[in-house]
């Protein structure tokens, strides 16, 4: 159960043009937002965060990008975030075979060796404490340029954030996001536990 509900879009329209950068994204805007519109500021730097982390304009592929979301997301254990970020995976074009993989990308041949050491360093530096090593860190510029591996790191911070709030507020998560992370979990399944 929510700890604090999701307010209607309404509640605040000067807002608008922020909640219709989600429905871009999205399809809807997401109920972490709507919540967080009790403070207008914090949906307005939000917002420019994450137009800057997944700007179309990067050198790293946005459907990635929502999976190395979703790998921070696992470290984090914010069901919340790793059903959104399925579904912003799936908006970006990755294929539903390497969404049902990424729970065992180490080993899947659907993962190049670049993406695998980017997930690898996605686990690591969402985990508490922190868990990315020089040599990881040698291995991953070995496969990505310097500004990539700041878009990388952008994505796994940001998903700091958004874990850490969806986990506090036990959001409750969208039909959308749900029936995307249950048919990309298949035999692992998945529920939203707190987020339901």
């Amino acid at each position: 159960m929510a700890r604090l509900k999701p307010l209607s879009p309404e509640t605040t329209p000067e807002l608008k043009s922020h909640f219709d950068f989600f429905l871009g994204t999205l399809g809807f805007t997401p109920n972490s937002v709507l919540t967080m519109q009790r403070k207008p500021h914090l949906v307005k730097a939000f917002a420019q965060l994450n137009a800057a982390v997944m700007s179309p304009e990067g050198e790293v592929d946005l459907g990635f990008r929502r999976l190395i979301g979703h790998l921070a997301s696992k470290a984090s254990g914010c069901l919340y975030c790793q059903a959104h970020t399925l579904l912003g995976a799936k908006n970006f074009g990755i294929s539903e075979e390497k969404m049902a993989a990424v729970w065992n990308y180490a080993s899947s041949d659907l993962y190049s060796p670049a993406e695998k050491i980017a997930l690898d360093f996605s686990l690591a530096a969402a985990s508490q404490p922190n868990a990315v090593t020089d040599e990881m860190f040698a291995d991953l510029s070995k496969h990505w340029s310097e500004g990539q591996i700041v878009e990388i790191l952008g994505v796994v911070a940001m998903f700091g954030f958004l874990n850490r709030w969806n986990d506090s507020m036990a959001t409750p998560l969208e039909s959308v996001p749900l029936q995307v992370a249950q048919t990309a979990s298949g035999a692992h399944g998945f529920e939203a536990g707190k987020h339901a």
